[in-house]
């Protein structure tokens, strides 16, 4: 059978078209950033001194650490260089990441002062997690005031952590922003403050919350801030309150530069044996993440 030049062309054309294709597909998929397990030390661990801390992950499979401030392990911004350089060995040494610092810094408060304390700190925590080998803080939101307009207080920690954003990006550190509190826990809330909190080294710290399906559920809340998101506090796996397959679905297809990928388990309840339910959360984790 002889076919025509033009045909020939077109079979060319087809065939080229086809391995493009295939090629964006290739790019695409390994443009997906890999899910990565990690514990925040709040609740569980928050007794733990670091080496216990890090052993404990070490064993049951969790490959980084968030250490949230006030807690046993110590990790404080009044650490010396001496004590802040034996933090960044000790994890050096360790199979297990030190993912950021989680602070209490929020930006919502009425007062001057106040939101002035909460910045300058919010400053010495990305320098502690620079100094340690980390890659970023999270901070948060904690309440729409009720005597404030709520776009005036939505500006304000915009603007707050567009300022901070400024010192993280001179340290190589990321902000993540968590879903987090009264009123500013409700996504289209944190998408009007990501709107002004555009700076490239803000990201959001998906939360796990129950607001999470509130409005017009869960995809469409996801979708307002899947453009910056940075991390994602997970819950106890074993509690299926929460539409954890739904959830992973759409963490496997984020794109954002932001995303690092990790999701990190804090849970108000503590189990008395906090180890054996990390082993118990591994498997459920890889099934999920798989």
């Amino acid at each position: 059978m002889t076919i025509s030049r033009r045909e020939a062309l077109a079979v060319t054309a087809a065939l080229l078209a086809s391995g493009q294709t295939r090629a964006a597909d290739s790019r695409n998929i390994a443009s997906k950033i890999p899910l990565k397990l990690g514990l925040v030390t709040y609740n569980w661990g928050k007794r733990w001194a670091l080496p216990t801390l890090i052993h404990n992950c070490e064993v049951t499979g969790f490959t980084g650490i968030e250490l949230r401030s006030t807690h046993q392990h110590g990790i404080e911004i009044t650490l010396s260089s001496q004590q802040r350089q034996e933090v960044r060995t000790r994890f050096k040494d360790s199979p297990v990441e030190l993912v950021g610092l989680g602070s209490a810094c929020e930006y919502h408060s009425a007062d001057p002062a106040t939101l002035k304390k909460n910045i300058e700190e919010t400053r010495q925590f990305l320098q502690l997690s620079h100094d340690l080998g980390a890659s970023g803080v999270k901070v948060r939101p904690n309440a729409l005031p009720k005597d404030v307009p709520e776009k005036k207080t939505i500006e304000q920690i915009g603007k707050s952590l567009n300022t901070v954003a400024a010192t993280a990006d001179d340290l190589g550190q990321q902000v993540r922003v968590e879903v987090h509190g009264r009123g500013t826990n409700k996504l289209p809330v944190m998408k009007a403050i990501m709107d002004v909190a555009d700076h490239p080294s803000i990201g959001v710290c998906w939360n796990c919350n129950t607001s999470d399906m509130h409005g017009k559920g869960l995809l469409h809340n996801f979708q307002l801030v899947q453009d910056r998101m940075a991390t994602v506090h997970i819950h106890d796996l074993r509690d299926d309150a929460y539409p954890w397959t739904e959830l992973f679905s759409l963490l496997k297809q984020v794109e954002a530069k932001s995303f690092t990928g990790w999701t990190l388990l804090e849970d108000g309840r503590v189990p008395d044996d906090i180890v054996a339910a990390m082993h118990q959360n591994l498997p459920l984790w890889k099934a999920l993440a798989s």
